[in-house]
């Protein structure tokens, strides 16, 4: 198979009329869809059950996005068979061959584009910038995995000696649980879900429950682009009830899973233990999230750090794993950026993500809603309250991009991950002690440094111990193929997704040898 070089698909320009027209079209499309039912899908059967999930617009309460089936562990147990039944002709594929149904899809999410981003406006809350994006970077992952995998086609180079012929290829693991997150719920659930299916598995995936509307359209999406009945099976519940079984089921080879520290330590941890009948060890990819840091010098540019810092810190509400939630700058320049971030949190605009001119949109619901304005509490008692600290006005869950000054290095909103529109603010004496604050957490997943001085920014790159280090830009708007993706210590097990490397997580490496 012949394609052309990988390219990140272009991001919309709402400034221009037409792109600006269309997005306002899908959106009152979208909204003509509001309150529809949504079947499981198992072995491409649609399966409605008694029990939904219920999905709420977060810009507005009394807005209901949809109603998506919930499954059981009886149909959690259909679900591992279909796809194991299923995994007996996937797997014999070539990977051109599955690489063309990656294809196809891309093309089908282009041409939906604007409706898809529309949905992700009205069901997770994102502006249209970020939805857009969101949109774009499911098809770079579709585009690029595909070329990955016709890649994996070729021999590996293997020394070579006198009377034998041998070669190495890579074949798939099996049946694999995909549990994607709520905050990328397009871009993420296409990346760890493609993935694993263009090396030859099949999967039962598990969408998030504030999200399962856009999911169940990726299903079809994928389902338009042809995929076989069984590869992908589609099935929304609760982590309580169906997530530790499909964890700890014996024909589960894999999990991929994005989202909390939290889960993915009890994943990792319940993934470990062999249950009978199980023949192998399974295998956990996870993405856990971050509390990430820039670094400001005393040479930095000023302006640029402090508009890089607020777009990182309250983009999406914060509601990234890459988001910036620590501000660590120089004593020199600590007062002029702060007064400059401040400024910059004040003038964002908070309010329903389907409106072009909102900057920040609405947490996802309750719960965060709640665990973001506790955290704030705590740190009106840690740290100086500069900016926001209050709930925003509208009938959805919006809070204020929030920032606290003169916070200590182990505060607790210095430590733990708020997930919200909240910064706090470092004060350090010198350069390598702002990289001793940056490293002082349990998290190793985005940093970024803003500094004109060449040692110091070699000294970064040793020293800040990150997976995804950026200089002199934010620490969000990782792209694919561009800046492979993951973190080290508590943020996961450094995927990398969206890199050369990441394929191989879904394969094992058979060698075979014949004497001549």
């Amino acid at each position: 198979m012949v394609v052309k070089p990988f390219a990140n698909e272009p991001l919309s320009n709402f400034a221009v009329p037409e792109k600006h027209r269309d997005m306002l079209d899908a959106l009152n499309l979208v909204e003509s869809q509001l309150g529809n039912t949504y079947p499981l899908i198992v072995g491409g059967k649609e399966l409605h059950t008694k029990e939904s999930f219920r999905s709420v617009n977060p810009s507005n309460k009394d807005q209901v996005i949809g109603f998506v089936s919930k499954a059981d562990p009886k149909l959690a147990e259909q679900a591992i068979q279909s796809a194991f039944e299923a995994f007996n002709t996937w797997k014999r594929k070539t990977f051109s061959e599955r690489a063309g149904y990656l294809f196809k899809a891309a093309a089908v999410m282009r041409r939906k584009k604007s409706e898809l981003s529309a949905w992700m406006c009205y069901e997770a809350g994102k502006t249209w910038a970020e939805a857009d994006a969101d949109t774009a970077e499911a098809i770079d992952f579709l585009e690029y995995y595909g070329r990955q995998a016709i890649a994996m086609e070729q021999p590996v180079p293997l020394v070579s000696i006198a009377g034998e012929v041998n070669e190495q290829v890579y074949i798939p693991l099996g049946v694999g649980v995909v549990i994607p997150p709520w905050n990328f719920p397009l871009a993420i659930l296409t990346g760890i879900t493609v993935s694993a299916v263009v090396t030859g598995n099949t999967v039962v995936l598990k969408p998030a429950s504030t999200t399962p509307v856009i999911a169940a359209k990726f299903m079809q999406v994928m389902q338009e682009a042809g995929i076989p009945d069984g590869v992908i099976n589609f099935l929304p519940g609760s982590g309580g009830e169906i997530g530790d079984f499909l964890v700890d089921h014996p024909k589960t080879r894999f999990v991929s899973f994005t989202g909390s520290r939290e889960v993915g330590t009890r994943i990792f941890e319940r993934a470990a233990k062999v249950h009978p009948g199980q023949i192998w060890l399974k295998r956990v990819v996870a993405e856990m999230g971050g509390k990430d840091a820039i670094v400001v010098d005393k040479d930095a540019d000023v302006e640029e750090a402090a508009k890089q810092i607020a777009s990182s810190a309250f983009s999406f509400a914060g509601q990234k794993c890459s988001a910036c939630s620590r501000a660590i700058l120089h004593e020199d320049i600590y007062h002029q950026v702060a007064n400059r971030v401040v400024e910059l949190a004040n003038q964002m605009k908070v309010g329903p993500a389907r409106e072009p001119a909102s900057q920040v949109g609405p947490v996802i619901d309750e719960h965060a809603y709640q665990k973001v304005l506790h955290y704030i509490e705590i740190g009106k008692e840690e740290g100086q309250l500069l900016a926001g600290g209050t709930p925003a006005s509208g009938n959805g869950y919006y809070i204020q991009p929030t920032v606290f000054g003169n916070v200590a290095m182990h505060a607790r909103i210095a430590q733990e991950e708020i997930f919200g529109p909240v910064v706090a603010l470092i004060k350090a004496k010198d350069f390598e002690h702002a990289i001793d604050i940056a490293n002082d957490t349990e998290y190793g997943l985005t940093g970024s440094v803003f500094s004109h001085n060449r040692d110091h920014l070699e000294y970064a790159r040793r020293e800040f111990h990150v997976g995804n280090l950026y200089f002199n830009r934010k620490c969000t708007g990782a792209l694919v193929g561009v800046h492979p993706f993951g973190g080290f210590n508590m943020s996961g097990t450094d995927s990398k997704a969206g890199g050369p490397d990441y394929l191989l997580q879904f394969t094992q490496a058979k060698a075979v040898s014949e004497k001549l």
